[in-house]
């Protein structure tokens, strides 16, 4: 334990906090919106201008990380936008959010698009950091997109859905985009699914039956791309990292390029964790999504790629749209996204408690390895130096979801009427509670001339960044 010894700000003191060592009693210093002390709560304690003494229920632990959300501002506020979508994250304990540079129009592929954004809401809730898009005929775009302060870039191999953000279907273009991201750092996020491999695939239109979705959409169409993406990591060195992964082969077409030593990282969902194709209603589009939510033994893979760090992070892929556009008669033809961020971390561990996961590996999936793969070592952990993002959560308390009592713009989720084990009860950004009419949240740039922090997140060959390269690396990612 270190000791603060000057006053400070803020003193936190919980019965049970999750520390990048384990989980313990400890009293958390702030000053400065940041962690200045780990101290033992039964030693001697700095005097403090504010003091908070958790319940006995309730668990300390980082602020969590999501590293996929779709805000879509500008140009489709009306599918979520940036402060319903903070206010909302921080409702469900998320202290920071990486955007993706699609379904905002403008999409995000150059520095004038990342300025627009970055304008349309320059105080959020939380603290809000972006990728770069790397497109189709864009890519000329790309190392001044990186270099204005995005975190990476994300690219696509199919469809997007949207006509502004063209896919790289060809080898040649991943790879150019590969070269480009390698030359500065940064990881290529890539939505995996092979455009050749689906569109060989027989799609049902005007059908409400799930099945027919799931049909539309093997587990082919992922593990092929995913092992194209292997040989062109290796080819170019790049860190490639895959987006929401849904297929037991998927898991296992990461492992090979991993044993492989191959720079290949990847995350799954929560909708991929907890709910079932067997369990699905037909006539249900809140629960459309691609890749598709699939059958119990691809979820049971899934688990077992977290446990095992073939898989580094669980993030939501939020993903809403006006519920005209998903609740269209036909599920081929309606809007492909799950609404989820204020309830991403109870799902997740409403699941895990029954698989006997630890709130530990919980943070290392939600907070800590998100906040690396984005370059943001200041974020996703309880250490001296780190931001004093913090959530008081309560792990056994319960709640029944209604959709029209969440943040977010869109109310229909597919989690209406479930009881969920965890509560959020406070959410601290650098210190100060959030307060969603008083935003305090900061769009995190580097500064200027220093890149962001390349991740160190490499599945079972990775190591995490420790307090100490926390505080380290701090001054150069703020």
């Amino acid at each position: 334990m270190t000791h603060a010894v000057a006053p400070v700000d803020l003193l936190v003191v919980a019965q049970r906090a999750i520390l990048p060592d384990g989980a313990r009693a400890a009293a958390i210093a702030v000053s400065g919106g940041r962690i200045t002390g780990i101290l033992d709560p039964t030693g001697p304690l700095p005097a403090a201008a504010e003091r908070i003494d958790l319940a006995a229920d309730e668990v300390l632990m980082p602020a969590l990380v999501d590293s996929h959300v779709h805000a879509n501002e500008p140009g489709r506020t009306h599918w979520e936008g940036l402060r319903t979508l903070t206010a909302a994250a921080a409702a469900g304990g998320i202290g920071t959010v990486v955007d993706m540079p699609l379904n905002c129009i403008p999409a995000t592929v150059d520095v004038a698009s990342w300025d627009a954004k970055r304008a349309s809401c320059p105080v959020p809730s939380i603290d809000v950091a972006g990728w770069a898009g790397a497109v189709g005929g864009r890519l000329d775009d790309l190392p001044a997109l990186l270099e204005a302060g995005t975190r990476g870039a994300k690219a696509f191999m199919i469809d997007s859905g949207v006509a502004e953000f063209p896919a790289l279907t060809t080898d040649e273009g991943l790879a150019e985009a590969m070269e480009i991201l390698k030359a500065h750092e940064l990881p290529l996020l890539v939505h995996a699914e092979d455009a050749d491999v689906a569109a060989r695939t027989p799609v049902h239109t005007g059908t409400h039956r799930y099945g027919d979705l799931l049909a539309s959409r093997p587990p082919l169409v992922e593990s092929m791309a995913i092992g194209r993406l292997a040989e062109l990591a290796e080819r170019t060195g790049a860190h490639v990292h895959v987006v929401h992964v849904s297929s037991a082969e998927g898991v296992a077409a990461v492992e090979i390029a991993q044993r492989r030593g191959i720079h290949l990282t990847a995350e799954t969902c929560p909708h991929y964790l907890a709910l079932c194709a067997e369990d699905l209603p037909d006539d249900d589009p809140a629960v459309k999504c691609f890749p598709p939510i699939r059958e119990r033994h691809h979820q049971h893979a899934l688990w077992a790629g977290l446990a095992n760090g073939v898989l580094s992070m669980v993030v939501t892929d939020h993903s809403p749209a006006p519920w005209t556009l998903k609740d269209t008669g036909d599920l081929a033809t309606a809007w492909g996204g799950i609404a989820s961020i204020q309830l991403s971390l109870p799902v997740v561990w409403s699941a895990a408690r029954q698989r006997e996961v630890s709130l530990t590996e919980l943070v290392a999936w939600m907070a800590e390895r998100p906040a690396d793969l984005a370059g943001l070592p200041q974020k996703g952990r309880i250490a001296v130096g780190a931001d004093a993002d913090l959530i008081a959560f309560a792990p056994d308390a319960t709640f029944t979801v209604r959709g029209d009592e969440l943040l977010h713009r869109h109310p229909q989720t597919p989690y209406e009427g479930r009881l969920l084990h965890g509560v959020v009860r406070t959410t601290w950004l650098r210190g100060r509670a959030v307060d969603p009419s008083a935003p305090h949240g900061r769009w995190l740039l580097p500064d200027a001339g220093a890149p962001a922090a390349a991740s160190t997140t490499q599945g079972t060959a990775s190591t995490t960044t420790g307090p100490g390269a926390a505080s380290a690396a701090l001054e150069d990612t703020r």
